[in-house]
């Protein structure tokens, strides 16, 4: 099952193993299950404190659960966890091994503190980059609170499950027996969603906090440029984000970030997070920016979040990147992961000899196209140009495709369904007028960006657009608040870019600062 090489790497990273622990398998006579045993077989083989059973009882098969005698651990695999999601497996090896994780002593306690009973449940698919922080979170917290209980299922694989739940987007989270959430989420996001009172606590600890010299707001590739840039300074510099990684973590194959030859947004987060913490900056997660207040001639900034945390800076650097634009047309948010879609590498295997539609022509509509052509049964593609816009090779990888139809000069007007999911589209010929109806399963939206800048109305200057104006020094209107990366008026929206805007934004917050 497993390479030469890979088996190598692995046998290394399982000598960190200190406790011994059991396999327990429940297999049938399925070729997935045999695909299984092979794999669970060179696991057994590479490490003298792994045992492997084939005794267990599980409805689900093939599946495996990872358990250990002194402990009291609820951990499953139902599947085979290859892909993204081999390096959960790794880690769960580790973590039930004894191997201990890179949580802070005190996410740790909050985990080990929590009572009640968890059963989670999460549905992923091997090509979704955004799973594995879901299965990895619930993994390690199920390793060290008995009350919580975790299963991993690849939705691929257990397609009359995924049918009779109506999972259509992943990953997908149950919590005993109902939809907990869908999308990407961390230890401390599904921490403050179980732990009533986490949100309230961790606000009061910041509204304590002592004004920093740069406040980054924002955590992607800006945001972290702009936190190391600043932090070199040896100036106290603060990151409060949402999500760190940003938008970058919803983003598969980089293949243009200079020295880099090939890379994943979620691999790239985690380089660029863990090179902020080489620095003394103070790192606030799951903070979503709600207001700036623009500080009175020779006072402080202040930026308030929606947990109702409040913090001071004497410059500040907006960074709060773009999401993905929608096509707000009725039926879309009714049916958002109930067929309408964004990630098509995360949900495309949901929908596998199915109908669907990817909507916008760029390069990234007709990339998605390709990609889903090889999973559905076939693709529709709507363009509301007269023309393509996407790369003249990927134009012509697309048309090469049997299954694709595309259609342009058209606009969507509706989301269709049977109030449970997708059904269909509507969309409107633009040269002749006439409506037309097109019976889907599933809608993959591609039609751009928006910038996050919300929040910031009635205090920075924004383009019509909505995008953060900037002078060649990532200045805004209102002296010592800087702007870097998608949420500004810097035209191609690339990381690359974005990490320059965001080192150039720091250098000149740090001069601002010098002149004061």
């Amino acid at each position: 099952m497993l390479d030469a090489n890979l088996k190598t790497q692995l046998q290394g990273y399982l000598t960190k193993v200190t406790q011994p622990f059991a396999i327990v398998a429940s297999l049938d006579d399925s070729a997935k299950s045999q695909e299984l045993l092979g794999l669970l077989n060179d696991i057994e083989a590479l490490s003298d404190k792994i045992t492997l059973r084939t005794d267990g009882t599980d409805s689900r098969k093939p599946s495996f659960a990872l358990t250990r005698d002194d402990a009291n651990i609820s951990l499953r695999f139902a599947g085979i966890p290859m892909g993204h999601e081999f390096t959960s497996l790794v880690l769960a090896l580790l973590q039930v091994g004894g191997h201990p994780s890179k949580l802070s002593d005190e996410v740790i306690e909050q985990i080990r503190a929590v009572e009640g009973e968890f059963n989670f449940e999460t549905y992923f698919s091997l090509s979704c980059q955004n799973c594995p922080d879901v299965v990895q979170a619930l993994n390690l917290m199920a390793v060290l609170n008995p009350n919580i209980r975790h299963v991993a299922i690849d939705g691929a694989l257990f397609q009359d499950e995924v049918e009779a739940r109506q999972v259509m987007s992943v990953p997908s989270i149950y919590l005993n027996g109902e939809l907990f959430t869908q999308g990407r989420m961390g230890v401390e996001e599904i921490l403050a969603k179980i732990d009533t009172g986490a949100a309230a606590r961790e606000a009061a600890k910041l509204n304590e906090k002592a004004p920093f010299d740069v406040l980054v707001v924002g955590g992607g590739p800006a945001g972290a440029a702009a936190a190391v840039y600043a932090a070199r300074k040896g100036i106290r510099t603060g990151v409060a984000a949402e999500r760190f990684g940003g938008q970058v973590l919803d983003t598969m194959a980089i293949e243009n970030f200079i020295s880099v030859q090939e890379t994943e947004g979620p691999k790239l987060a985690r380089a660029l997070e863990e090179h902020v913490k080489q620095y003394e900056v103070d790192l606030m997660n799951l903070q979503r920016a709600a207001k700036l207040v623009p500080a009175a001639e020779g006072g402080l900034h202040e930026v308030q979040f929606e947990s109702g945390a409040s913090l001071k800076a004497k410059t500040v650097i907006i960074s709060t990147g773009a999401r993905w634009r929608e096509m707000n047309v009725p039926g879309e948010q009714e049916y958002r992961g109930k067929g309408v879609a964004y990630c098509p590498h995360c949900d495309g295997p949901l929908f596998k000899g199915k109908p669907v539609a990817v909507i916008g022509g760029g390069n990234s509509g007709v990339e998605a196209a390709i990609d889903l052509a090889g999973i559905v049964s076939h693709v529709t593609l709507i363009e509301f140009d007269d023309k393509l816009r996407a790369d003249a090779v990927l134009q012509t990888k697309l048309a090469s495709l049997p299954n694709v139809t595309v259609i342009k000069s058209a606009l969507t007007t509706e989301v269709k369904g049977n109030g449970q999911k997708v059904t269909g589209l509507v969309y409107q010929d633009r040269v002749s007028g006439d409506h037309h109806e097109v019976t889907l399963d599933g809608i993959f939206v591609q039609i751009g960006l928006l910038p996050n800048s919300d929040w910031l109305k009635g205090s920075v200057e924004l383009s019509p657009r909505g995008e953060v104006i900037t002078d060649s020094r990532g200045a805004t209107n209102i002296p010592g608040v800087f702007a870097a990366g998608d949420v500004t008026t810097v035209p191609y929206k690339q990381i690359v870019i974005a990490i320059g805007e965001g080192a150039k934004a720091s250098l000149a917050a740090f001069d601002h600062l010098i002149r004061q």
